[in-house]
């Protein structure tokens, strides 16, 4: 009995290479994050390697594209690896591409604070900060900032400052940032509550720091926060959205803890203990 050989429609290089490409650019991307989120390299080389693997989705788009026309005008096979590598690289590239409309939407600075006139200092993180990036910058930051976010400005609440800065301390403590200096408020010492805590970006993990400042006034407590990149001239608004996040949350948290004592019963007075007869 002779065999009939069934013959295979030829599959288009083209494709078979889109899908290479958009595989490599996948895997060296998230090599690259984890690489850069174990702090193994400095921000430099790990931002031109995460461009070298982010080129080759481009690269895997426009041979998917290619393929696309072969395909269709010589009827071979390869949809299928064509579709994949445009499915991957536009996934990988869509973050990015996001990140640069918000690079031509938010002005040129990396340090934000409530109060541009006496910003919050770092004290502990200033050591961990590189140089020339521990003092706020300056009238220029300040006027692009308050062009770009007005409503960024200090908070102010109608509670005692302890209440003020149990709060503030709350809402750090839930976003799991790292808190490295944690100082209470003393009303005898004049001196200011004060949280440090380092956060992290949502993909590269890049460490930006935040300092909050709870101060006593005679309407109740003023809440200031500065938050700040270490690397970098732009922060594409993560900071400005961290503040006027952080703050939302420190006067929501503000007003629940007021109720909460306002319900709670009255501590007992302790009775006052009845002289005993001296003894003769």
């Amino acid at each position: 009995m002779v065999r009939r050989r069934i013959a295979k429609e030829p599959v288009s290089r083209l494709a078979i290479w889109a899908r290479r490409c958009a595989l490599f650019s996948l895997a060296s991307t998230v090599i690259v994050i984890l690489i850069v989120r174990a702090g193994l390299i400095e921000i430099d080389p790990s931002l031109a390697a995460l461009a070298g693997a982010l080129g080759f989705s481009g690269i895997a788009i426009v041979l998917a594209l290619a393929a696309f026309v072969v395909i269709w005008r010589e009827g071979i096979e390869g949809l299928g690896p064509a579709l994949l590598a445009v499915v991957i690289g536009t996934g990988l590239l869509a973050y990015p591409a996001y990140q640069a409309v918000n690079l031509l939407r938010t002005p040129a600075i990396n340090d934000v604070t409530t109060d541009m006139g006496d910003p919050p200092r770092f004290d502990v993180l200033a050591k961990l900060r590189p140089r020339g990036t521990v003092d706020y910058p300056g009238a220029i930051v300040a006027a692009r900032q308050k062009a770009a976010y007005p409503e960024i400005e200090t908070l102010q609440v109608s509670a005692p400052v302890q209440i003020a800065y149990e709060a503030a301390i709350s809402v750090v403590s839930k976003r799991k940032w790292n808190i490295i200096l944690n100082r209470a408020p003393q009303a005898a010492a004049r001196r200011d509550g004060q949280i440090e805590a380092v956060a992290r970006t949502p993909i590269l993990g890049f460490r930006e720091d935040v300092v909050v400042r709870v101060r006593n006034s005679p309407e109740g407590a003023l809440i200031d926060v500065r938050s700040a990149s270490r690397y970098g001239r732009h922060d594409l608004g993560s900071n400005a959205a961290r503040v006027r996040s952080l703050l939302d949350d420190i006067d929501d948290t503000v007003a629940v803890l007021v109720e909460e004592r306002k319900k709670a019963p009255p501590k007992p007075t302790p009775a006052k203990s009845q002289p005993q007869p001296a003894k003769r």
